[in-house]
């Protein structure tokens, strides 16, 4: 068994999550955690899970005297017991982020790595082993995202618009909708990483800010 197929064995109870193809992100601010924290719905409107960040007693402190975008920051994805799914974390960052995503287990299943950009936001996610896997690029101020493949084909969005239930139940600018292609990748960990990335996406450019 290669280490792809081996992570892929040890994620496959924490998929219930990753089922979805489609997610609804809503945030929940917290003024006075100085924590970032987003509800998960399926679209459906179910409630699946949630993003919360967590954040040392210390980490607060230094908040108040640096500047956050240099700051270490954890985001961990739930699903609806609670239970963590994923695990996002970046160190002290001085340029451009490098962003760990692990799985439950606490195992390395991608990376982030933010590019140089002077006008748009580009982010690369690459597999355990550095290849890359997908691509987000877009535009932060109107938020629409383009996820695309190795070969450039679309492979998902990240963006504001969306229509039906979604359009009913989220009408909030603080809210967004993230859409992966089904056929995207037969690799959980792939699908995990890049799904990761996607919905978490608002917590990283605001941390980067």
């Amino acid at each position: 068994m290669n280490g792809e197929n081996i992570v892929d064995a040890l994620t496959h109870d924490e998929t219930d999550f990753f089922k979805s193809n489609s997610y609804f992100i809503d945030e929940k601010v917290n003024l006075f955690k100085f924590e970032n924290a987003y509800k998960v719905y399926n679209e459906a409107g179910e409630h699946i899970g949630a993003v919360t960040q967590r954040l040392s007693v210390g980490q607060k402190m230094l908040r108040l005297l640096v500047n956050k975008k240099i700051l270490p920051f954890q985001l961990d994805i739930l699903n609806h017991e609670g239970e963590v799914q994923t695990t996002i974390q970046r160190g002290w960052t001085f340029w451009l982020s490098k962003i760990v995503v692990l799985n439950a287990k606490g195992e390395l299943i991608g990376t982030i790595k933010q590019k140089f950009s002077f006008f748009k936001p580009e982010f690369q996610i690459t597999n355990a082993a550095e290849k890359n896997i997908a691509t987000i690029t877009g535009d932060w101020k109107a938020w629409n995202f383009q996820i695309k493949d190795p070969s450039n084909n679309p492979i998902g969005t990240i963006s504001k618009k969306w229509a039906g239930l979604a359009k009913e139940m989220f009408t909030s600018a603080d809210k967004y909708n993230v859409t992966i292609d089904p056929g995207f990748s037969t690799s959980v960990a792939h699908k995990q990483a890049v799904i990761s990335c996607a919905i978490t996406i608002d917590m990283v450019l605001k941390e980067s800010k």
